[in-house]
């Protein structure tokens, strides 16, 4: 006879199987199938020819192509700036819309709208409006004097990056926002009435008070945003396809174009598993940081 906790056992191993299953199938064979074919010449079209093995060949050419390294170095910089700035401009939003004032409610709606559409329709309404020709930004910046022409925003490559930088933290700083405050709305309004009547200043008010209630929320989102901009794609590939002059070329964007336009799976799946090593490794060097932060 099987003992009770035996019989829970059981049934709990019976209902997590069928989602173990779908994981192995869905997420374990094309890991263990990626990384047999990074130690591959495969094609991705082979006409029916069988991968010859190469070994490290492909993780050493990509570790020790310029075109991978300066890709590299554009997605850091894109992730290092983007979720830096959605992170300040998120709090300040949220502290904003934290406060009591009239239409505070509709205000909230319209900031979560941007982070509501998809990735494609933002890109391609930014794309519209960084149009040299009748773009809305070049029409506004003309009218109020700061443009004596209309620039071409996405066709040069100093400014195609943060144009698409751009499009990309007016998306996702929203989800800062609505993490942020909702912390914020834990924080019981007796502690800032305390704080006011001792005279405690209003920075002091946010270090005390405020930063600790939302930093748990705030570092999760950040990291979130920081393994989302590092690994960046869709935007990409709808406003620029990595243009002009490979200047909004980011390592995803590299990976997809060594796998299908140049057709190369082998050397396209250690591309592919180095960003993942990459990411990784930034996601856990920004908890360590972070966990450090917390005990100071």
């Amino acid at each position: 006879m099987l003992t009770l906790p035996q019989k829970a056992r059981r049934r709990a191993w019976g209902l997590i199987l069928p989602m173990l299953i779908a994981m192995a199938l869905l997420t374990l064979y094309p890991l263990l199938r990626t990384i047999f074919l990074s130690f591959t010449d495969a094609q991705l079209i082979s006409n029916g020819a069988f991968p010859h093995w190469v070994g490290w060949a492909n993780y050493v050419d990509a570790l020790t192509d310029p075109d991978f390294q300066n890709a590299f170095g554009r997605s850091l910089w894109f992730t290092l700036l983007s979720v830096a700035l959605e992170g300040v401009i998120g709090v300040l939003v949220a502290l904003l819309l934290n406060q009591k004032f009239v239409g505070r409610t509709c205000l909230r709606v319209l900031v979560i709208l941007p982070w509501a559409l998809p990735t494609i329709v933002n890109a391609m309404m930014w794309r519209l409006n960084f149009n040299p020709d009748f773009g809305s930004i070049n029409a506004l910046l003309t009218q109020l004097g700061l443009l004596d022409h209309y620039q071409s925003w996405l066709g040069d490559p100093n400014r195609a990056l943060y144009s698409v930088m751009f499009a990309d933290i007016w998306k996702n700083y929203p989800l800062v926002t609505l993490l942020v405050l909702a912390a914020l709305q834990t924080i019981p309004e007796e502690l800032y009435e305390a704080a006011k009547v001792d005279g405690i200043r209003a920075w002091l008010r946010f270090k005390s008070i405020t930063l600790p209630a939302i930093f748990g929320p705030l570092c999760a989102v950040l990291v979130l945003r920081t393994i989302d901009a590092f690994k960046i794609f869709d935007i990409i590939y709808a406003m620029t396809r990595g243009g002009p002059m490979d200047s909004t070329k980011t390592v995803s964007f590299y990976v997809y174009q060594q796998s299908f336009t140049y057709l190369e799976a082998g050397s396209g799946a250690a591309y592919a598993l180095l960003v993942t090593l990459i990411c990784a490794a930034l996601i856990s060097l920004y908890l360590l940081l972070l966990r450090r932060q917390s005990r100071s």
